[in-house]
């Protein structure tokens, strides 16, 4: 286990149930520096992940791939998702012959959060003539997806987190995203007999509004009251919008938003000293949060679309190949959305021959049949649109999720929410 995670408190003085929504570009901000050349560095692989480094490295003209991601800004900013993202690209041009035979090469767009930014990224991929885009992770995915797809550029991504990403043509996403997190999280809920669920919501659009128009319906199907409680992005005290929801004492709390409003509603929570079972996010597993709540960690339920610390043989590789393409970027917040889109992007491509251009691309994404997906704790992807109802993008609709106990994340495993998406 790493020492990152075993960084986590113990001895908590309320019980928690963490149920991490991962998506609406809620993802933690990442405190790591960027770190790893191309060349790939000289660190000692695991007899158990050898075949996993085989050396077939990639040759030929670039190609090139848009890579957008949510950094820079005033507000939220994950320059861990791009360094992971990173770091993938870097392994599949040394080890696994890139796309086709050659190599990767990205165009990196930032969007800062900002929705003209994020259009002129969108753009900038048209014009860059890219073959596919992969988003990292960003509220902003709707503005951006339209503009991509129109031009006839397939757009990938771990977990979509918009509508646009969800349902348009030529739209992928390697796991059932916002929608599935949620219906998890709900599934989790009856498992444990909770009648009212108290919500804390980051208040940006893309957040509030997956959490009122998917998660109030797919909680009401599980028998469970989900109560929305907006949170203004960068807020430092959460202390009167936890103490007015706990008057209407739920049976748990959940918390969808970045470090700063988790680290603010956990906070608000131990200093309240109520007795409510916390749920909350993946990002809430970065340095910073820990550091700051302590034993708020102890005991919670993680939810989300990767597994970044168990023994599984995906976990270790995906530990293996920041440990040495990126080695000063923490791997236990959200960085491995970043290299979950890419790799998850290559190894759909596996099968991909000849001149690579967008409309080669889709097809062969719309054809990938149970792809492993990276750091999915044994969960696969198939892209022909049945994964989730209603989102044609999904290609797989599992979770994973695990308990923080003393420590250290035990009983991971992989979530189905099927019988709750088929209601």
């Amino acid at each position: 286990m790493d020492e990152s995670v075993r960084r986590v408190i113990s001895s908590p003085r309320i019980k928690l149930s963490v149920a991490l929504v991962a998506g609406a570009g809620l993802l933690l901000g990442g405190c790591g520096k960027s770190g790893g050349s191309d060349a790939t560095e000289s660190k000692e692989v695991p007899a158990a992940l050898t075949s996993a480094f085989p050396g077939t490295k990639a040759a030929g003209t670039p190609v090139k791939v848009g890579l957008i991601t949510n950094e820079g800004g005033a507000g939220i900013s994950q320059p861990e998702t791009r360094e992971a993202a990173e770091a993938a690209r870097k392994y599949v041009n040394d080890n696994l012959g890139g796309i086709a035979g050659r190599p990767v090469q990205f165009v990196v767009c930032k969007t800062k959060e900002e929705p003209a930014t994020a259009r002129d990224c969108a753009n900038r991929m048209v014009e860059q003539k890219v073959a596919a885009v992969v988003l990292t992770s960003s509220g902003l995915g709707g503005s951006m997806v339209p503009i991509v797809t129109q031009a006839g550029i397939p757009w990938a991504t771990a977990i979509a987190t918009s509508s646009a990403e969800g349902t348009s043509t030529d739209s992928f996403s390697w796991t059932g995203g916002f929608p599935a997190t949620l219906t998890s999280m709900a599934e989790f809920a009856k498992e444990k007999g909770y009648k009212k669920v108290a919500a804390f919501v980051i208040d940006v659009p893309s957040a509030v509004g997956g959490a009122e128009t998917i998660g109030k319906p797919v909680f009401a199907r599980a028998g469970v009251d989900l109560q929305i409680v907006k949170i203004a992005p960068g807020t430092p005290d959460a202390s009167p919008q936890v103490s007015a929801a706990l008057r209407s004492k739920p049976d748990a709390i959940s918390i969808v938003g970045e470090s700063t409003v988790c680290t603010s509603v956990l906070q608000a929570m131990t200093s309240l000293g109520g007795s409510t079972e916390r749920m909350v996010l993946q990002p809430c597993m970065a340095p910073e949060v820990v550091d700051a709540v302590g034993a708020g960690m102890e005991g919670a339920q993680v939810f989300s679309s990767f597994d970044a610390v168990s023994d599984d043989p995906e976990a270790q590789l995906y530990r293996q190949v920041m440990k040495q393409y990126s080695p000063d970027t923490p791997v236990e917040g959200y960085a491995a959305v970043g290299y979950q889109g890419v790799l998850g992007l290559v190894r759909a491509l596996h099968d991909l021959k000849g001149e690579v251009t967008p409309a080669a691309v889709a097809k062969t994404l719309k054809s990938a049949k149970n792809v492993v997906l990276p750091a999915g704790h044994g969960t696969t992807f198939t892209c022909d649109s049945s994964a989730v109802p209603g989102l044609k993008a999904a290609c797989s609709a599992k979770s994973v999720t695990g308990t923080l106990t003393g420590g250290k994340l035990e009983d991971v495993h992989t979530v189905d929410p099927s019988a709750l998406f088929a209601k």
